[in-house]
């Protein structure tokens, strides 16, 4: 019978990796603060050796969990999951593991999936938007623990914010839109009550056409559901009201791309008829035919920065002022320009 193999130990490592102690267990906890060669060989040797850490010990040692908590408005839309992805990568580097809960935009539901969170044990929060049920911020006081909001830096003056300006990034493509000739224009958001996202890409859109003296009208203000199927009813409420504008600004891609397939469904030709642009440049976005003009969100960008400030603020270093990036537009063929005499007929 064989013999029981012994445990490998962090000692074994450094000897292994010819480091001391200090440096292997530094390695391990705080690779950022290493020489990339001498992690390199920490980390083959842990590799090679099978060693695996006792997380206990280790959080005991430190007064540490080494988790840290999220919690998504939804993990159905793709733009959310290329951020998890850069945001666990980059946590999983600094020795931290990333937890995920989700509310489906109900904020009571964010209340309790929150406590589950924290009744865990987790050494910082992270939370998408800056829109939250007042339980939410008493909830982190009660349990003196550092957190974060990412995504949007609308609506508030909390120090550690990361994201963009929802309002500024829907203005421009607006006003994109505009100087390509469209003066009768519908918005489709997802619902406002509760998120600060969903009111600052409405108020964006109307500041630049209240701006330009086009003034859309309320009827093609509709608020539907953060879905394809969202997408789809507002081209069937456009169609119920019995007069097509000729560009719908969608709050999001899914809304987008749900209104392409309704109007291919109902014979409505994108762009020669309705023009239509989105809100996020998630990859189906450029799939699509035509392909869809949008918003590109730094997803992966706000990943990064998000994993190094909230260690940061665990670690009492501070975390600087509120990091807002930069947005763009990508032009595809969803969106058409107008020429002087369709401009001139339409308004």
């Amino acid at each position: 019978m064989d013999k029981k193999r012994k445990k490998v130990t962090l000692e074994d490592v450094a000897k292994k990796a010819n480091v001391s102690l200090g440096t292997a267990s530094k390695a391990l906890s705080s690779p950022e603060k290493v020489k990339p060669a001498t992690l390199e060989k920490v980390r083959n040797a842990v590799t090679n050796m099978g060693y695996v850490r006792n997380g206990v010990a280790r959080s005991l040692a430190a007064r540490k969990t080494w988790r840290i908590a999220v919690v998504y408005p939804t993990l159905k839309n793709p733009m959310f999951s290329n951020s998890i992805d850069s945001l666990q990568q980059t946590l999983l580097e600094m020795g931290y593991q990333l937890v995920i809960g989700s509310h489906e935009y109900n904020q009571k539901q964010e209340v309790k999936v929150l406590q589950a969170l924290v009744e865990s044990s987790v050494d910082g929060v992270i939370l998408v938007g800056t829109d939250h049920d007042e339980a939410v911020f008493q909830m982190i006081e009660r349990y003196d623990i550092p957190y974060l909001m990412m995504w949007s830096t609308d609506e508030t003056s909390y120090p550690h914010t990361i994201g963009f300006s929802n309002r500024q990034a829907s203005y421009d493509i607006a006003k994109h839109v505009i100087a390509k000739g469209h003066r009768k224009a519908a918005i489709c958001g997802g619902p406002v009550e509760g998120n600060e996202r969903s009111r600052q890409r409405r108020a964006g859109v109307l500041q630049a056409f209240e701006e330009a003296g086009l003034p859309i009208k309320p009827e093609w203000v509709m608020e539907t559901p953060f879905s394809l199927d969202g997408g789809r009813e507002a081209i069937k409420q456009l169609l119920q009201i019995g007069e097509l504008p000729t560009v719908l600004i969608c709050g999001t891609d899914l809304h987008a791309i749900g209104a392409m397939h309704q109007c291919q469904l109902s014979g409505i030709p994108v762009p020669d008829k309705l023009s239509i642009t989105g809100f996020d440049d998630i990859e189906f976005a450029s799939a699509m035919t035509p392909g869809l003009t949008t918003v590109r969100v730094p997803m992966h960008g706000i990943g990064v920065e998000v994993a190094r400030a909230i260690v940061a603020i665990i670690d009492n270093e501070g975390a600087g002022e509120p990091l807002e990036l930069d947005t763009m537009i990508v032009e595809r063929d969803s969106l058409r320009a107008l020429t002087d005499a369709e401009t001139s007929s339409c308004c």
